[in-house]
C-alpha cells in the first residue's frame, strides 16, 4: 500500500479520498486524448489497449463523431421523451436498419439496456407466450457480466459483484456457458428468455464453443423462448463483425446494445426487436429521462454510419489477425493461453510469473494500457483506429513485460 501511493499521482491520490474505492485503477492520471493514445497529466502518452471496455471502439475524440455533438450542443440536448426531437427518428430508423430489426428503445447504459431486455422479455411471456403471472424464468450463464444493479448482480456468479448486496431478485437459472445440454435441461414451459453474451468480456473475453451459438437459437426457437444476445461490449464492430452473433450465422430476437454506441461522448444505450417483441410495451410501463435525449441520438446516429459502411468491422477483423498472430507467439513464453476474436483478447499469464495487475503495471510504465481480470489474466481492446504498427508495439511491449 505504501509503495502504491508512493507512485500514485498526487492528483490521483486527491480524488481517491474524496471517492468510494468502487474501482482500483492504474496509477495514472489522464488529461487529453486523440486516437488510440491518451496523455497523462506529466505529459506522457500511452497506447490505449482497452478502450473503455469497447465504449471507445472509434478511438479518442473520432473527428466525426466530435463534429455531430459540437454541432448538437449548440442546437438542442435535452427534452426528455414527453416530446419528440429532430435526431431523434433518424437514430431509431438507421439503428433498427443495422440490426435488422422493427424497432429500437435507446436508453442510456448497458445496464438499463440490460434491465428493460429482462422488463420486456417478461411482459412478453405473461402478454404473448402465456406464462401465468409472477411464474416467468430467464435462463444466464455462469462466468457472466451484465451489469452491477441490484437484479443483474441477483444472477451474477462473481462474488465481488454480488456479496451483500442481497436480497437478491428471483427469477434466473444459472447454467454453465457453452453447455447446450444444461440449457436445455433448464428451459421449461414457465422461460421466456434466454440471455447470454456471445462472448463473455469480463469473464476473460471466454468464446463458446463452436455450434453453441446456433445451439442455443435452435433451443430457443423450438421452446418458444427469445434468445437475448448481450452485445454491449462485444457488439459493433469489436470482433471483426456487427455482431459477435454473426460469427457463428446468428441471429438473436433481441440485441443489448451500449457502450460504443455512445462514440466515447456520451452513455448511449439500445435495445433493438421487433414489433411482436417491443411491441409489448405502452406508454407509462417503462421510459427514461435521458434515454434517447437529442445529443445522444446525434452521437450515436454518426456511429451507426460509421458502422454501415463496413469499414471498422474489416478494420477490426484484419488487424485483429495480426494482434491474435502475435500473442500467440507469446504461448510458452509467460503466456498460457490465448482467446477472442477480432480486436478483443483475453491472455492468460503463467500464474507463477505475474498476477494480471501486475502485468497491466508494468505495461503501463512501458507505456501501454490494459485491464487485469481474474488473477493472471489480462484482457486487450484497443480502438478500431489503432494501426498495424501501434499492434506490434503492444504485443513487443507485452513480450518484453513477461520476460523481464
Amino acid at each position: 500500500m505504501i509503495e502504491d501511493m508512493l507512485r500514485t499521482p498526487a492528483a490521483m491520490q486527491d480524488a481517491e479520498r474524496h471517492t468510494a474505492h468502487n474501482y482500483h485503477p492504474l496509477p495514472v492520471v489522464i488529461s487529453s486524448a486523440e486516437g488510440a493514445w491518451v496523455t497523462d497529466v506529466d505529459g506522457r502518452r500511452y497506447l490505449d489497449c482497452l478502450a473503455g471496455y469497447s465504449a471507445l471502439n472509434f478511438g479518442h475524440r473520432h473527428p466525426t463523431l466530435i463534429a455531430a455533438a459540437h454541432a448538437q450542443l449548440d442546437r438542442l440536448t435535452l427534452t426528455s421523451r414527453a416530446f419528440v426531437h429532430d435526431q431523434f427518428a433518424d437514430f431509431c430508423r438507421e439503428l433498427a436498419a443495422l440490426c435488422g430489426k422493427d424497432l429500437v428503445l435507446p436508453m442510456n447504459t448497458g445496464a438499463e439496456a440490460v434491465e428493460t431486455g429482462v422488463k420486456v422479455a417478461r411482459k412478453w411471456g405473461y402478454q404473448v407466450k402465456g406464462v401465468p403471472a409472477g411464474q416467468a424464468n430467464i435462463v444466464v450463464a455462469e462466468g457472466n457480466f451484465h451489469g452491477r444493479t441490484t437484479t443483474i448482480v441477483s444472477f451474477s456468479t462473481d462474488s465481488d459483484a454480488r456479496a451483500d448486496f442481497g436480497p437478491y431478485t428471483p427469477g434466473f437459472r444459472i447454467v454453465p456457458y457453452g453447455d447446450l445440454a444444461a440449457l436445455a435441461e433448464a428451459i421449461d414451459e414457465h422461460t421466456v428468455a434466454v440471455l447470454l453474451e456471445p462472448i463473455q468480456g469480463e469473464q476473460g473475453v471466454v468464446v463458446p464453443p463452436a455450434g453453441y451459438l446456433p445451439g442455443v437459437r435452435q433451443l430457443c426457437t423450438d421452446s418458444d423462448v427469445l434468445f437475448i444476445a448481450d452485445e454491449i461490449q462485444s457488439g459493433l464492430g469489436r470482433t471483426g463483425t456487427t455482431f459477435a452473433c454473426e460469427q457463428e450465422g446468428v441471429v438473436p430476437d433481441m440485441y443489448l446494445l451500449g457502450k460504443a454506441l455512445g462514440g466515447g461522448i456520451v452513455p448511449v444505450s439500445a435495445v433493438a426487436a421487433d414489433a411482436d417483441v417491443l411491441g409489448v410495451l405502452k406508454p407509462g410501463q417503462h421510459g427514461s429521462t435521458f434515454g434517447g435525449n437529442p445529443l445522444a441520438c446525434a452521437v450515436a446516429t454518426e456511429v451507426v454510419r460509421l458502422l454501415a459502411t463496413g469499414e471498422f468491422q474489416r478494420r477490426s477483423a484484419d488487424l485483429g489477425e495480426r494482434l491474435h498472430a502475435g500473442l500467440h507467439a507469446l504461448i510458452g513464453k509467460g503466456l498460457v493461453a490465448v482467446r477472442g476474436r477480432g480486436l478483443w483478447a483475453g491472455l492468460d499469464i503463467e500464474p507463477a510469473l505475474m498476477s494480471g495487475r501486475v502485468a497491466c503495471e508494468r505495461l503501463m510504465e512501458r507505456g501501454v494500457l490494459a485491464k487485469d481480470t481474474h488473477g493472471s489474466t489480462i484482457r486487450l481492446a484497443p480502438p478500431l483506429v489503432i494501426t498495424a504498427e501501434e499492434i506490434d508495439h503492444a504485443v513487443a511491449q507485452l513480450a518484453a513485460v513477461l520476460t523481464d
